[in-house]
């Protein structure tokens, strides 16, 4: 028998209509009872809280990040699935990857449509995740949904309605569940997790700020005055602005305010490639560059950094190594040609 928890959070999966819109309001319990369990998985529901995930703040990442980790702290649990809306849920399943060090998976799932809907997806896509979290082993935080299995880095949601919300823009999933089974593919190095903070810890405040034609610093400097301790400047293609935007971000690397680099284009990695204001400055001002990371992810990276720094009682000079590092870690994409499945793979 395989022991699975539960960690309920709201979301659509949860959601029931209201009138004039429909909120997430049903407990664990009750999404749990909406569909199946997979044969010889035990489950244990744990309700942490119930809200829309576009009202998620970093105080509600922070409660589930360290009830994951009691959990966890079990060893007769095999691993933990998180019920979670769909709008901010590649926001939090990266965040607690960084911070994941167990062998035992956390797996998100969630619904695009509501759990009272009679041809809804909420009831197959939790027996996917508790299917997947009693059975992976070494994949860290992972996201599945439609019948797929990815990583929640680079992970990112795609489509407002559609059922298949999920997908890696640079990339294939990591498995698939299929006729009652998870078929694993190819195993993806993964970094060291970063040190937990503090229970109660108070996050810093970090931005995001896109860049588009006509833009000016006016954005980027306003979060600065309001205390961004880190900004995601959301580039024009792959990762560009202007001259007066690498100097904004030179004052603010300057001052011990971390930048990262990310793109407003769906696809591809950013890279210094142009001058005038472009990545090449932008890099030449102090930034750093994404990768592949889309700009949720990337401030999810920024935040983690600057709470992992901030516990371990590093300094500015540290976040950006810090920050550099998960930047650079072992991207999720893998070329097409190199991936292969087997049954079994991490079991």
């Amino acid at each position: 028998m395989r022991h699975v928890v539960v960690i309920s959070t709201g979301g659509t999966i949860a959601s029931r209509w209201q009138g004039d819109g429909y909120a997430a309001e049903a407990a664990g319990q009750e999404v749990l009872a909406a569909g199946a369990v997979p044969e010889d998985v035990e489950v244990r529901v744990v309700d942490l809280f119930t809200v829309n995930s576009s009202r998620l703040t970093t105080d509600h990442q922070l409660r589930l990040l360290h009830a994951v980790h009691e959990v966890l702290a079990d060893p007769a649990v095999d691993g933990v699935v998180v019920t979670h809306g769909t709008d901010t849920l590649e926001e939090s399943a990266f965040f607690l990857d960084l911070f994941h060090g167990d062998r035992r998976p956390v797996v998100f799932t969630g619904a695009q449509q509501p759990l009272d809907a009679t041809d809804g997806d909420a009831a197959g896509n939790l027996y996917d995740a508790l299917l997947t979290a009693a059975t992976g082993r070494d994949i860290g935080a992972v996201i599945v949904f439609a019948g797929q299995v990815f990583a929640a880095r680079g992970t990112v949601k795609q489509h407002t309605v559609d059922a298949r919300a999920f997908g890696t823009p640079d990339g294939l999933p990591l498995g698939r569940v299929e006729f009652g089974r998870v078929t694993w593919g190819r195993r993806r190095p993964r970094p060291e997790p970063l040190p937990m903070p503090e229970v109660g810890v108070v996050p810093p405040r970090v931005d995001i700020v896109m860049h588009h034609s006509d833009g000016d610093t006016v954005l980027f400097d306003a979060s600065l005055a309001a205390g961004a301790q880190g900004v995601v400047l959301v580039g024009t293609g792959a990762g560009n602005a202007n001259p007066q935007v690498a100097e904004a971000v030179r004052r603010a690397v300057e001052s011990g305010v971390q930048v990262a680099v990310s793109t407003r284009v769906a696809a591809g990695a950013v890279a210094p490639l142009y001058t005038g204001g472009g990545a090449v400055d932008l890099v030449a001002a102090g930034a750093l560059l994404a990768g592949t990371l889309r700009p949720g992810q990337a401030r999810i990276a920024l935040l983690a950094t600057l709470l992992a720094t901030r516990a371990s009682g590093s300094g500015s000079d540290d976040a950006a190594a810090v920050l550099r590092r998960v930047l650079e870690a072992a991207p999720q994409a893998i070329p097409a040609s190199e991936l292969y499945l087997v049954d079994g793979v991490g079991k």
